[in-house]
């Protein structure tokens, strides 16, 4: 059974930086794309970033050259690092991978990030 588990969310005041963390565990398959999307109640689910396997990066334009998104495809997990959060980043942001061998998306449990003004 894949699982993903998440870790690092928060509060923290604007301007200021916090990493998330997403292990992925239980696959018996290579990861493909894995990524970030945030919700806020009310509104659509966003996509923040993804990595592809190779390393091949995509942003929303509301967080390019804040955030940044890495991966280690040996512990197979994904990291979103956060920096001049601002309130309006205020969100549930939740992991996801892609195992393209079995058409397969797994998503994490959600990590509320709280950017206070």
């Amino acid at each position: 059974q894949v699982q993903l588990v998440e870790s690092g969310g928060g509060l923290v005041p604007a301007g200021g930086s916090l990493r998330l963390s997403c292990a992925v565990s239980g696959s018996l398959f290579v990861s493909d794309t894995m990524g970030w999307y945030r919700q806020v109640p009310g509104k659509q689910r966003e996509l923040v970033a993804s990595t592809s396997r190779s390393g091949t990066t995509d942003y929303a334009d509301s967080v390019k050259g804040r955030f940044t998104i890495s991966r280690d495809n040996a512990k197979n997990t994904v990291y979103l690092q956060m920096n001049s959060l601002r309130p309006e980043d205020t969100a549930v942001y939740y992991c996801y991978v892609r195992l393209a061998a079995i058409r397969s998306e797994y998503w994490g449990q959600g990590s509320q990030v709280t950017v206070s003004s």
